[in-house]
């Protein structure tokens, strides 16, 4: 049990599961997983473990760099703030050379790190567009993983072509959103 936890708090902090239970109370909490194998999950986790650990040892990245590591299905995406073009270079680098990982979408951008109000600011544009997904209807929300940098909404995941579409038009729909980009897989 000792060794489900950290496995489960770093679902929880990738975002590969939701936990819901506000409006439940104390009574009970749900957890709902996406529709992947459970192996998927993982192996998806340890890729984004793997990255991040190359990035943060990497001599040139470790200061003033600030890379978030997302990985669905294989693919990688990385997101977040370099102050010259060789650091972003070098993060792609070390995500293509990454074992199981099949294609990498590098979105970091080269300026200044961001403020904790932009960072403030992305998890709420994800929140209102992942809550605004659960309540759609036919909408198959675990499929869909949604990470937002500085505004930019990219949504990830294994979907139909409807899927995709009804993803994008709420996340269009939000307050906030500057750009949706995605990064789909389709079925």
């Amino acid at each position: 049990m000792n060794k489900l936890i950290p496995l489960l708090l770093s679902l929880l902090l990738s975002g590969c599961v939701f936990v819901a239970g506000a409006a439940a109370g104390a009574a009970g909490v749900a957890v709902v997983y996406d529709h992947r194998k459970f192996e998927s999950i993982l192996q998806d986790q340890q890729i984004a473990n793997d990255i991040s650990s190359r990035i943060a040892s990497a001599s040139a990245l470790k200061s003033n760099a600030q890379i978030s590591v997302t990985c669905f299905n294989q693919v990688v995406l990385l997101t977040g703030e370099v102050l010259s073009v060789p650091q972003r270079q070098q993060a792609g680098r070390i995500a293509n050379s990454t074992q199981d990982v099949k294609k990498v979408y590098n979105q970091i951008t080269v300026r200044g790190p961001t403020s904790s109000l932009t960072h403030a600011s992305d998890t709420w544009i994800t929140a209102k567009i992942k809550t605004q997904m659960l309540a759609t209807k036919d909408l198959a929300s675990g499929t869909i993983k949604v990470v937002t940098e500085n505004g930019c909404v990219y949504l990830m995941g294994i979907v139909s072509k409807e899927q995709a579409d009804m993803a994008v038009d709420i996340a269009r729909r939000v307050s906030g959103v500057q750009k949706v980009v995605k990064i789909f897989t389709y079925h």
